[in-house]
């Protein structure tokens, strides 16, 4: 039994050691946690809304760099009247309205400069027909990074009409009234 056990802390100190090998946390877990809360909130079923960017939230899904942008933002007179949130939209979905999110996916890619892009597809407007966007994708980027040994989200790129969008230079431009 010993053995084992020195077997196994040595394995594990040794792959330590190797590069690009290591224990990190899960990129995924926080972008699971938010797609989980946007998929009810679209779900049709009436239940209250869940506010991703709620202080609890934000100080644990979220990198404190994107939580001292958000809270920024939110203080912009130019906030949404009911002064939940800096936007008047659904950032996820990029837009005001949605349907249950269909087809949804999520991919990680390799570690790069300490960010972790992970990328989730999914359509949102499925239920809205005549509609040129009825079948088609929403593409979401997170990039996750790792602070204090958790995984949590420093950035989301939504598709606009001229490229992406970081959410965070959205919520610098709203701080500053723009």
């Amino acid at each position: 039994m010993k053995k084992i056990a020195v077997f196994f802390a040595g394995l594990i100190a040794a792959s330590s050691a190797l590069p690009g090998f290591s224990l990190a946390a899960d990129a995924t877990a926080p972008v699971k946690e938010i797609m989980a809360d946007t998929q009810k909130n679209w779900a049709g079923d009436n239940s209250d809304w869940i506010d991703i960017f709620e202080d609890g939230v934000l100080g644990r899904l979220y990198s404190k760099d994107f939580g001292e942008k958000y809270k920024a933002a939110a203080q912009n007179p130019a906030a949404d009247e009911d002064g939940i949130s800096p936007f008047d939209y659904d950032v996820i979905v990029n837009g005001q309205d949605a349907c249950p999110l269909q087809d949804l996916s999520m991919a990680s890619g390799q570690p790069a400069n300490g960010t972790t892009e992970v990328t989730v597809k999914f359509k949102a407007a499925t239920c809205m027909d005549g509609t040129p966007e009825k079948d088609a994708f929403t593409t979401v980027r997170f990039e996750v990074i790792e602070e204090a040994g958790n995984a949590v989200i420093d950035d989301i790129m939504i598709q606009g009409e001229e490229g992406p969008i970081s959410l965070k230079e959205a919520m610098v431009q709203i701080a500053n009234g723009e």
